[in-house]
């Protein structure tokens, strides 16, 4: 073994005897490179994203969420309350309503979710984060908070007690709604903006749970959701079990990666996709050193031949060519990976590529991505390295 590999190493960084073959060995070299460099930045860029996501589900959705079984809405006890504020798995929870409404400003009309949370909600969520403008106040009954698409949307700014913002629900019943009689209507001042994403920006406006009983005429038991934060200690599974004992499973519960469980499918699926689209251009790079090693194993045919006179084995002389495309995979992929090290660095410290002016694109330098990519080129290099190395054969020495 340490012979082939002496000469393989020796061939490796020796030129060829004609130009042709060694820009050839080149031009491999530089696609392995660029395509490992490329696989390694586009993987670190999709842990970013996901690495962001959940920085964003984290301050926007709880650890558990529990849903009405049938209908949208589900009255909760004193008796099970006190047995959520007995659950030792829990830190806090907080009762919400949502519900989807038509909101209009002069003139302007946009459909939204009203979101009706309890005071505990700020001890669920971290509704600090979320804030971009103006106060939390849902304290107040007529007070709200919007997102910031919405307030886009609508030219709504905060504090305008002149011309609030006008909220609408139909009334329930059958037949012919009458836009006179047929909605309940608050009026709402904009006590504060918040923003996250853009999909969450634009969906939901929050108010005082107690208002949004009172638009959607439900009793003061009556709600949609619980969000629950668990102590950091808590097993979610047994969690989970529990509360479904207090509810006598009427209702259905959801965790934070249930929540976004579309979100991480997307991510997860394209993530792949490309991770295939790079492999192919790894391939086809491979495809070069195939080329590139055939020209070399005829540029070495006098070579050969004097080793195999002198006793080397044809299997002998196809492991160095083997060793020799495994080694120039290796190097060219390090060197490739290295410097996708330094562009994943360089864009966390620096922001080379920038989403908004104050929004670099999200990156992760995962150590893992390091093996995936290293591991993808050695298994094509070794593939490679076999096609090459078959030209090698007894009755051609």
């Amino acid at each position: 073994m340490k012979l082939p590999l002496y000469i393989a190493k020796r061939y490796l960084f020796s030129k060829g005897s004609t130009n042709v073959i060694n820009i050839t060995t080149i031009i491999a070299a530089i696609g392995i490179l660029v395509g490992a460099m490329c696989l390694f930045v586009v993987l670190s860029g999709f842990d970013g994203l996901r690495q962001l996501h959940d920085q964003f589900t984290t301050i926007a959705d709880p650890d558990l969420k529990a849903f009405p079984k049938k209908g949208k809405f589900f009255d909760i006890s004193d008796i099970q309350l006190q047995q959520l504020k007995d659950n030792n798995n829990i830190v806090s929870f907080t009762t919400t309503i949502e519900h989807q409404v038509l909101l209009n400003y002069k003139e302007k009309r946009q459909a939204a979710f009203i979101k009706g949370v309890d005071r505990n909600y700020n001890k669920v969520i971290a509704t600090d984060s979320l804030l971009a403008y103006g106060q939390w106040k849902t304290d107040n009954l007529f007070n709200t908070i919007i997102g910031n698409q919405i307030s886009n949307n609508l030219s709504l700014g905060i504090n305008n007690y002149e011309n609030p913002l006008e909220v609408y629900v139909p009334k329930a019943g059958t037949g012919t709604i009458s836009p006179t009689n047929g909605f309940r209507k608050e009026s709402l001042v904009v006590s504060g903006i918040y923003q996250l994403t853009n999909e969450l920006d634009k969906k939901y406006i929050f108010t005082n749970i107690a208002l949004a009983r009172r638009l959607f005429d439900v009793n003061k038991n009556s709600i949609t959701n619980i969000e629950f934060k668990l102590t950091p200690e808590a097993d979610q599974q047994k969690a989970t079990e529990e509360l479904y004992s207090i509810f006598n499973h009427q209702i259905d519960l959801k965790s934070r990666l249930q929540l976004n469980d579309a979100m991480y499918k997307m991510l997860n699926s394209e993530n792949l996709m490309v991770y295939f689209i790079f492999t192919l251009v790894l391939i086809i790079a491979l495809f070069n050193l195939i080329g590139a090693m055939i020209m070399m194993i005829i540029d070495k045919k006098k070579n050969i031949q004097t080793l195999h006179k002198l006793g080397a084995t044809i299997q002998s002389l196809r492991q160095i060519f083997f060793l020799q495309g495994l080694l120039m995979t290796f190097l060219a992929g390090l060197i490739g990976i290295s410097i996708g090290v330094v562009l994943v660095y360089l864009q966390k410290k620096v922001g080379l590529v920038m989403i908004a002016y104050n929004l670099p694109y999200p990156v992760n330098l995962d150590p893992i991505n390091i093996f995936k990519v290293l591991g993808t080129l050695l298994i094509l290099g070794v593939i490679a390295s076999l096609i090459s190395i078959s030209s090698i054969k007894k009755d051609s020495l």
